[in-house]
């Protein structure tokens, strides 16, 4: 069996000749309270309300904001009025836990250096291990050192790769 699908959901169906109910409630609603403003204020009053009303009117049914309907703009301006505005990006806390990295005292043992016996492959992934730690701050040149003051041999891959 075939189905057909329907193609344009998001174009709203005009019921009331060119008009969506959308438009159609704004333009009422306008016209009503135009009607009253009209009828109960003095024209000097009323004019300037009345062309206001219909001017907001108009441009909530058919003015559209980036593609948007002005409506959502409308929300978004008003949210932006009265939500607070002071945004604060706090790095101290990323401060305090680089300096607690570096404050603990690493036991000499827990420091790995290998031995020219073990794989090349894990002494290559241990120097890599060592270099990342050093750039994001928190080995330390240290770190590359053992006791005896044999300097750990950390090269790159490509010095690796060159032997």
């Amino acid at each position: 069996m075939q189905f057909q699908i329907p193609q344009f959901i998001e174009v709203e169906d005009k019921i009331f000749g060119p008009l969506t109910f959308r438009q159609f409630v704004y333009l009422a609603g306008a016209a009503g309270s135009a009607y009253i403003f009209w009828r109960v204020l003095p024209l000097v009053i009323a004019a300037p309300l009345i062309a206001g009303v219909v001017g907001l009117s108009s441009a909530l049914a058919f003015f559209q904001y980036n593609g948007r309907p002005f409506i959502l703009a409308l929300e978004h301006g008003f949210s932006y009025l009265l939500h607070p505005k002071l945004y604060l990006w706090n790095n101290e806390r990323k401060r305090t836990q680089a300096h607690a990295l570096k404050g603990t005292s690493v036991s000499k043992a827990a420091i790995y250096i290998p031995k020219l016996s073990d794989s090349k492959l894990h002494e290559l992934s241990w120097s890599l291990d060592i270099k990342e730690r050093i750039a994001a701050g928190v080995g330390s040149e240290e770190d590359t050192r053992s006791s005896g003051g044999v300097v750990a041999p950390i090269r790159t891959a490509r010095e690796a790769l060159v032997r």
